[in-house]
């Protein structure tokens, strides 16, 4: 008996000092196999900052062909946020075809003349650089290149808080950021663009052939770089996907959690072959699924769709048919005093002791799935999750990333609020 307690008492300890040990000898293999203490040397922090500007801020490009000769000035670099001929921001002079002064905060200065670039840095002096066919030449103060400054024969790159210059045998570039997402309302070949919300609520009519309010509304609706109706469309096909491939599994599992319930199949071998099916179905993960089934039947939004129906239905099939197996069988048996048939016993004694759990788990599945579907979609190209991709994809429209993060984010929102809502409705709330 005494010796019983102290192997008891030997084995809790264990437990209580073991496990923890084993835990923490687990976690220091972790921080040495992944070479944690090297993740300070790898970082690139600057990289870092200027991915956290590009998110809430915009880059207006001032370039020169150096190949060819021109001008040109371009919100993100992009022919869609191209300024007019005769249009340029207040901070940028043409002084000729191939000529142009920039002003960027803090007092720099750089000068384009041609071939020839001029950078003024207050408190450092005059960078020059020259684009020639045979290579880059770059001319500092002093004899010592700052590590502000990344240059080689081919390409000079200048990085300052007031702004960035890259000088190659292709082109000049001034790069200058601005707090805020530009052209986001309308672009800049659109009346609209610099007006005011008060001009065009009770102003006179800016556009001669179209009211204020329909014109305004259709050139944001329009808008080349932000595409909001491209957007719109793709949250839709989002939310799609999620509600098709949800609701779809919902009505499949239904039926075939019967077959896997002991109490409604009474044959083994039925209930062994169904509930294999739902692990298998539930256990390939459903990008996995996305991947074959776009072989299969191609990119789109169905096949999205499709992966979140399989995978649904094996997570569905199991949770119904555990339902089953706990419904009270007194409701089943005043149903069949009615002289009810089978079908009758199982839509009115069975299913509404089942519904609160099904529906409750189907619209929690929804609101998941939401979420899940823009991950799909950027498999199979369909939603929004495609355009997050492609946005991301060239590592330099950042703030469209964000904006589609901020839209996935309230996306996700309305559909709990919606889900919480229908499930009072439907199945009542506690408390």
């Amino acid at each position: 008996m005494q010796q019983g307690a102290v192997r008891r008492i030997a084995g809790k300890r264990w437990a209580a000092f073991g496990f923890p040990a084993v835990i923490l000898a687990y976690m220091v293999y972790v921080f040495f196999a992944f070479d944690v203490p090297g993740l300070a040397e790898r970082a690139r922090m600057d990289n870092a900052a200027v991915l956290v500007a590009d998110t809430y801020s915009y880059k207006t490009h001032v370039t020169r062909d150096n190949r060819n000769g021109g001008m040109r000035i371009a919100v993100e670099g992009e022919n869609k946020g191209l300024y007019p001929e005769g249009k340029t921001p207040d901070w940028v002079e043409l002084t000729g075809p191939e000529s142009a002064v920039v002003d960027l905060p803090e007092g720099h200065r750089v000068s384009i003349d041609g071939p020839n670039t001029r950078f003024d840095v207050p408190g450092y002096g005059t960078i020059a650089i020259t684009a020639a066919r045979s290579g880059i030449d770059l001319q500092v103060p002093g004899q010592d290149v700052p590590d502000w400054i990344n240059a080689s024969n081919a390409r000079v790159t200048i990085t300052t808080d007031a702004g960035r210059v890259i000088v190659t045998k292709a082109r000049t570039e001034v790069f200058r950021y601005s707090l805020g997402w530009e052209l986001f309302w309308f672009g800049l070949d659109s009346p609209y663009h610099g007006q005011g919300l008060g001009q065009i609520l009770f102003g006179d009519r800016i556009d001669p052939e179209r009211g204020n309010l329909a014109g305004a509304w259709q050139d944001f609706w329009t808008n080349p770089m932000w595409r909001h109706a491209d957007v719109a469309w793709a949250i839709g096909e989002t939310i799609l996907m999620a509600f098709l491939g949800t609701m779809g599994a919902a009505i499949v599992a239904l039926p075939l959690a019967f077959l896997a319930a002991k109490r409604f199949a009474p044959l083994a071998a039925t209930r062994f072959a169904v509930r294999r099916v739902f692990d298998f179905v539930r256990g390939v993960d459903a990008l996995i699924w996305t991947v074959v089934l776009a072989r299969a039947f191609g990119p789109g939004p169905m096949t999205g769709a499709l992966a979140i129906l399989v995978t649904d239905t094996g997570t569905f099939g199991k949770i119904f048919s555990e339902a089953l197996e706990n419904v009270d069988e007194k409701q089943i048996e005043g149903i069949n005093s009615t002289g009810a048939n089978p079908i009758q016993r199982y839509r009115f004694g069975v299913i509404p002791q089942v519904m609160p759990v099904l529906l409750s788990q189907v619209l929690y599945f929804l609101e998941s799935n939401t979420r899940s579907a823009t991950v799909i979609g950027a498999i199979t190209g369909g939603g929004i999750g495609l355009m997050l991709t492609q946005a991301i994809q060239t590592q330099k429209d950042w703030e469209e990333v964000s904006y589609y993060i901020v839209l996935v984010i309230a996306m996700v929102m309305l559909m709990d609020w919606f889900s919480g809502w229908l499930r009072g409705r439907l199945i009542g709330r506690r408390g």
